[in-house]
């Protein structure tokens, strides 16, 4: 049973990655998933999340506009597009199971399981 993240990476300010969370173990499809980031010296913040009921999605104001979550239960994967990139976006990024606690609803109930993170690099 685990989360593994990818596609993480350096990129320009104003550039766009694509990160995966591919889940194994168990079945993704009845579990929200959120996205969190860690910058250097700072505490992990939360990022976004996507419900595994209706696939509904709910963001951090500071990423609204430029972040987009999406799910493909068939491949038991979920993406994070990150779009107009800012060195502030800098962090390792980690994704887990979440509960409704993070505005996203889950069949079922959250593991507290995380992935290893990826490191996305933004340079000015």
């Amino acid at each position: 049973v685990q989360l593994v993240e990818s596609g993480g990476g350096l990129v320009q300010a104003g550039g766009s990655l694509r990160l995966s969370c591919a889940a194994s173990g168990f079945p993704l499809a009845y579990y929200a998933i959120g996205w969190f980031s860690q910058a250097p010296g700072e505490e992990r913040e939360p990022v976004g999340c996507i419900s595994s009921v209706d696939g509904s999605t709910n963001y951090a104001d500071s990423v609204k506009g430029r972040f987009t979550i999406s799910r493909d239960n068939a491949k038991s994967t979920v993406f994070l597009q990150m779009n107009n990139l800012k060195p502030e976006d800098t962090a390792v990024y980690y994704c887990a199971t979440v509960g409704s606690n993070w505005g996203c609803s889950s069949t079922a109930t959250p593991m507290g399981l995380w992935g290893q993170g990826t490191l996305v690099t933004v340079s000015s």
